[in-house]
């Protein structure tokens, strides 16, 4: 397995070993004490799966009272996957790591807890699988807004598919200090 940093330290980028030959492929998605021994010391309490259609986007989102740290990873298709920094107080506060993800290249992305992720569906359809450090609690919701230009995304679109909730999330400076994570090392 490799392991590098994305443009934020915290967010890393994951390269299972693949197994392949002519009958297929087979890697760990995850092996606790392989990863820990890597860097990435996680207890995860819920998978999620999601299936979307081409030119959706999904997010900015994060969770405040029960933050969740995930590892994400696509089975069928690929996304252009991003992480964005809202820590009070943090020194890359605000910054983001994007990075493609497909069934076809294996990689997962670790995105801590205190940061925003969204995803853009490159392909026809797409398959996304996610493992998280805590249980999902809607009363947390941090809704960030996908085109927020201090954020300065580059997404591979300009007129993506979304759901009523991100076509209505605010700037990340609309947010009150208690609205957001604070950075804490």
């Amino acid at each position: 397995m490799k392991i590098t940093q994305t443009a934020l330290p915290e967010v890393l980028l994951i390269e299972p070993d693949v197994h392949s030959d002519d009958r297929g492929f087979f890697l760990e998605t995850w092996h606790a004490k392989k990863y820990a021994a890597a860097g990435l010391d996680a207890q995860f309490v819920q998978d999620n799966h999601s299936r979307s259609r081409r030119g959706t986007l999904r997010g900015l989102h994060a969770q405040l009272h029960k933050p969740q740290g995930k590892l994400v990873r696509v089975t069928l298709g690929e996304i252009f996957d991003v992480a964005v920094d809202i820590r009070q107080g943090s020194p890359t506060f605000g910054q983001h790591a994007g990075v493609h993800l497909s069934a076809d290249n294996f990689r997962q992305l670790w995105i801590p807890e205190g940061y925003a992720h969204g995803f853009f569906v490159v392909s026809e359809t797409v398959e996304f699988l996610y493992k998280c450090t805590d249980v999902y609690d809607p009363t947390g919701d941090i809704m960030i807004r996908w085109d927020d230009p201090a954020i300065g995304i580059a997404w591979p679109t300009k007129d993506p598919l979304l759901s009523e909730r991100d076509r209505d999330a605010r700037l990340l400076a609309e947010h009150d200090a208690s609205e957001l994570p604070v950075y804490s090392k």
